[in-house]
């Protein structure tokens, strides 16, 4: 594809064509109604000029699509096949040849058998074959269904009466289909006239009438209804006898062909209704009426002859003009006039008017009155009717005569002249204008002007002749030539002259002198008389426009902020006038220029409105040329100078230039006059700041190691493109002498700490954060109590000056928080219950220490015991010894680490130490001696330190508390009686129940040897002196802490 339309291009590029034939055929698939007329074109293009094309018909049909059926050829003539020789033959089917190359078949009554794909081809005329010869279009033939009835009758109406008539129209076609509907009414005189349209209802649902009868649907006599899916109404209010005739209902089924175009499948009428209307009155009258009957000389006659009647026309009337028994004119029905012999001339010079102004109104006008046109008018009128048996019958009617006097002629005429001012500017134009009353004739003028002082001869400036020719005068013909000096004959009555670009020497008095003419004697000798002159005068002055020329500037905002707009308006007086123009230059020298004279600076040109009206941009540009316009009024007296978002290159002195400029008539220029306005100071400020900081001073409290955050929210700002920059500072509680900057955060977003956050180490804590355009937030993770302080913000703002850089409008500071960073609450509290422990020597003393309550889950504790020696007791009331603590037993540092509490033990853990520590819980602590001593016996307490890791990590001491006392004593081990008996239950048996059998043996015994022996001791008595046997008395103990029953027991030494 691509290799041959590269050839054809080069083929084109040489100048030789190749041309291809192309046939093309109208556009499938067509559907049409059995036994309709159907139309299929062919066109043929590409083939060899100057040879006639020949085109042949086929068929194929959907039963066999392979099969040719020849239908019609337009180069052989027995060239169909036999099933349409002979509708071809009998010219149902033919070839109309539109053109050489172009062809439509019909089918004239088509039916159903013809249904199938349609060929048309075009046998070859160039020599050789390139593109195609052939082209086809599908055909479908459906039945007919549309259907379309109305009742045949015959109906008598009286004109003014209504008429309805209904139209039932139906289809069962299946394709989509669209019907038009319509009333049509033929007359039953000429059966060969078309039928007049009434009403019809399109295709596309539109409602249109006929076009006499548009007027009557417009006014609501005329409607067309569908009352139902099938019904149509017509109804005719107001009959006239025009709608007498043969009324009948037309509908149309229509179609869409593939190429968008519409056609009617099939056309049905319905029976036809004869309609009879009887007219109502036939009678009719004159009246002949004018204006006036007393006429002068010259002026025009108007008469009109109006026909009262009903129905007039639908009727014939001929109307006959006479005057004193004399025909003047007849106007019959065609409303053709016919003049009378003496007034074809009249009528020939347009002198003489006879017409038909309207169906009833007849008009007969003469201008240019005679005396001899004086004398009686009359209107006769015939109407020619037509009786039931086919004959004319003539009505006549004449009017009542009309008197027509005609006075001689003579000049009655008035004149006046006024100008467009007394006063006219420099280059305005003089217009004067020359109004004539009381005319007849035709007129002539003639302008004069002379000077105010009278001191030069009156001259001639233009005359206009009765016929409208201008004339100029010598004095004034080069003005004239350049158009300068226009005189016109506005009317028959009205002159005017118009003196452009006026000079101070057109000042003076200016006349405008009329004459009255009359044409008298008869053609061909016709001659012009005067019949009268009147004059009139005017003076005019003329004021330089030197005098009056002034220029001045102005300014509503002398002041204005960055981005704000100030217009600078220059006013030029006078008006403008095209013929004396101005040209305006707008200067200005920028604010801080060093200039020698304040009132000639150094001012450079800005734009220039030449006189021409084209700008001129200077050397100088304010805002780079983008944000300057200029314009100016209409009038060309106000040239305006707009900045938008000006900046400070705007800033300085402005003032306009004027120069005045005269056209000459011979489109020359000549400068006249050159004015320079007042200076105009423009100050561009910074905007007024509205920028405004949240200033609510609130205190906060925060544990050591808890996150504190400080808003910082701005409430206004003075533009939505405002950007801030914030820096946070922060005051110490001890007092310093400057606030210290911890962060600054750029416009820009970026971060700049400051050195108290490098001193403080707040580097790693403090963290920024801009929630929202307007909030700022400063974090300060894992607080120390050295945070403590004023923390407040400090904003600026900033804006973009319209020319792009950035500027800090104003500063503005925050409330303050105070922050007061503490340790935690001390909650720290030891069990204080004091209780009494007594111990065996040798056995365990266990110590416990609980702490219910304690400041933070992270506390860590410092356990440590001390005990106070019962040898100490006896110092106790020594002064200044009940705070002494006392002997430290043991201590564990809150790092778990023995011996590095707060105290240093006597015993140092070991291996072989007696001291046992526990720790059941974080806040049970315990301490066991073991192999208790009678030294260990004293008053025991713990002493609790809890500490906290600050956020720096380095643990501090928060709190110390003391628990109760725990009285201990430990029982030594000696062999008393007590201690021997209650150790051992036999001994204990054996002292406490054996001996008192014993005993009573014992006794009875010694009672027996001491009654034995007392009798022998008389004899023995004197003999030594001493007594033989002493027994000590048995030693009883009982121990309060033995819980069985005493027991009686010997110990040694207690039996001497």
């Amino acid at each position: 594809m691509a290799t041959g339309a590269l050839l054809l291009a080069c083929a084109l590029l040489a100048g030789a064509a190749v041309a291809q034939r192309v046939v093309t055929v109208q556009s499938g698939p067509l559907t049409r109604t059995e036994g309709s007329h159907v139309t299929i074109w062919c066109n043929v293009t590409g083939y060899k000029e100057g040879l006639e094309q020949d085109f042949e018909w086929s068929m194929y049909l959907p039963s066999v699509p392979d099969r040719e059926i020849r239908i019609v050829s337009t180069a052989q003539s027995n060239y169909a096949y036999a099933v349409y020789a002979q509708r071809v033959n009998s010219k149902e089917i033919f070839v109309e040849r539109l053109s050489r190359d172009s062809a439509v078949l019909h089918i004239t009554k088509v039916q159903a058998r013809d249904q199938g794909l349609f060929e048309c081809y075009t046998p070859n005329t160039d020599g050789r074959y390139l593109g195609s010869y052939s082209a086809r279009t599908n055909l479908t033939v459906i039945a007919d269904s549309l259907t379309v009835t109305a009742p045949a009758q015959t109906l008598s109406k009286v004109e003014g009466d209504t008429l309805q008539l209904t139209c039932e129209v139906s289809r069962t076609t299946m394709q989509h289909t669209h019907l038009s509907v319509g009333w049509y009414l033929r007359s039953p005189e000429d059966a060969t006239a078309p039928p007049q349209e009434l009403v019809t209802l399109s295709r596309d649902f539109v409602l249109r009438s006929g076009g006499p009868y548009r007027q009557r649907m417009a006014a609501g006599d005329l409607r067309l209804d569908k009352t139902s899916a099938t019904a149509y109404r017509l109804t005719i209010h107001k009959l006239q006898p025009v709608d007498q005739g043969l009324l009948y209902c037309q509908a149309a089924e229509w179609i869409q062909d593939s190429d968008g175009s519409w056609f009617a499948m099939t056309r049905k009428q319905s029976d036809k209704t004869q309609l009879r209307i009887q007219p109502t009155d036939r009678d009719f009258s004159i009246q002949v009426s004018t204006e006036r009957r007393s006429f002068t000389a010259g002026e025009p006659l108007e008469l009109r002859c109006t026909i009262e009647a009903q129905n007039v026309p639908e009727r014939f009337f001929s109307v006959s003009w006479v005057f004193s028994s004399s025909p003047v004119a007849v106007v019959g029905p065609s409303a053709v006039p016919v003049l009378g012999p003496e007034y074809v001339a009249r009528e020939a010079a347009g002198h003489m008017t006879v017409r038909k102004e309207s169906t009833n109104v007849h008009l007969l006008k003469l201008q240019h009155l005679r005396p001899e046109d004086a004398g009686k008018y009359i209107c006769r009128v015939t109407e020619r009717e037509k009786t039931p048996t086919g004959d004319f019958i003539d009505r006549s009617k004449r009017s009542r005569n009309v008197q027509i006097t005609v006075q001689p002629l003579k000049s009655n005429i008035t004149v006046s002249l006024s100008s467009n001012s007394s006063e006219v500017l420099e280059g305005d134009v003089i217009q004067l204008s020359c109004s004539v009353q009381s005319t007849t004739g035709p007129l002539s003028v003639v302008w004069q002007w002379t000077d105010k002082q009278k001191s030069e001869p009156t001259q001639d400036v233009v005359s206009v002749d009765r016929d409208g020719t201008v004339w100029h005068r010598p004095a004034y013909g080069e003005r004239s030539t350049y158009g300068e000096i226009r005189a016109e004959k506005v009317q028959g009555d009205a002159f005017s002259l118009s003196l452009y670009n006026a000079l101070p020497g057109d000042e003076g008095e200016y006349r405008c002198i009329v004459t009255e003419w009359i044409q008298t004697g008869t053609e061909p000798e016709l001659t012009w008389e005067e019949i009268g002159e009147k004059s009139a005068t005017k003076t005019v002055s003329v004021k330089t426009v030197e005098s009056s020329f002034m220029v001045s500037a102005s300014s509503r905002t002398p002041s204005i902020s960055f981005g704000d707009s100030f217009d600078l308006l220059c006013l030029v007086k006078p008006r403008h006038n095209p013929r004396v123009p101005t040209s305006v230059t707008w200067r200005f020298m920028p604010a801080g220029a060093e200039v020698d004279d304040e009132d000639q600076g150094e001012f450079k040109d800005l734009v220039t409105f030449t006189r021409e009206g084209t700008l001129q941009w200077g050397e100088q540009l304010l805002g780079l040329g983008t944000r300057t316009t200029v314009d100016r009024s209409h009038s060309n007296t106000n040239f305006r100078l707009s900045v938008t978002r000006a900046g400070r290159r705007e800033a300085g002195k402005y003032q306009c230039t004027a120069v005045l400029w005269r056209k000459n008539y011979d489109n020359s220029w000549s400068r006249v006059a050159n004015r320079t306005s007042n200076l105009l100071g423009i100050s561009v400020l910074q905007p007024e700041s509205k920028l405004k900081v949240q200033k609510n001073n609130q205190s906060r409290v925060y544990l050591e190691d808890s996150r504190v955050r400080i808003n910082c929210s701005i409430t206004s700002q003075t533009s939505p493109d405002s950007q801030h920059a914030v820096l946070w500072y922060v005051r110490r509680a001890t007092g310093s002498e400057a606030d210290e900057l911890l962060l600054r955060i750029e416009r820009s977003g970026a971060f700049e700490y400051g050195a108290y956050a490098d001193e403080e180490r707040l580097r790693r804590r403090v963290q920024a954060e801009r929630l929202s355009p307007r909030l700022y937030v400063l974090t300060l993770n894992r607080a120390e109590s050295s945070d403590s302080g004023t923390y407040y913000c400090l904003v600026e703002e900033w804006l973009s000056d319209p020319d792009g850089a950035w500027y800090r409008l104003s500063r503005e500071s925050s409330g303050f928080t105070q922050v007061l960073v503490k340790q935690p609450e001390v909650r720290l509290q030891v069990e204080e219950v004091e209780s009494n422990v007594t111990v065996e020597e040798s056995s365990s003393i266990r110590l416990g220490c609980s702490i219910p309550s304690q400041s933070s889950r992270d506390s860590r504790f410092s356990v440590s015991w001390y005990v106070k020696r019962s040898e100490d007791e006896d110092n106790d009331d020594q002064p200044g010894d009940e705070d002494k603590e006392g002997e430290c037993v043991f201590t564990i540092g809150h790092d778990a680490v023995f011996g590095n509490g707060n105290c240093i033990p006597r015993e140092e853990a070991g291996p072989n130490s007696r001291l046992q520590f526990e720790r059941m819980a974080s806040d049970q602590y315990s301490l066991t001696i073991q192999g208790a001593r009678p030294t260990d016996a004293g008053r025991y307490y713990c002493q609790v330190e809890e500490w906290l890791l600050n956020p720096r990590n380095a643990w501090y001491h928060l709190a110390t508390n003391n628990s109760g006392f725990i009285f201990v004593s430990v029982l030594q081990q000696v062999s008393t009686l007590q201690s021997v008996v209650c150790s051992n239950d036999s001994l204990f048996y054996f002292v406490f129940f054996y001996p008192f059998p014993i005993f009573g043996i014992l006794l009875i015994a010694v009672l027996l040897v001491r009654y034995k022996s007392r009798n022998n001791s008389k004899s023995q008595e004197g003999k030594n002196g001493a007594p033989l046997l002493w027994i000590k008395e048995p030693h009883l103990s009982y121990s309060p802490t033995c819980l069985d029953p005493p027991a009686l027991s010997l110990h040694p030494g207690s039996v001497d």
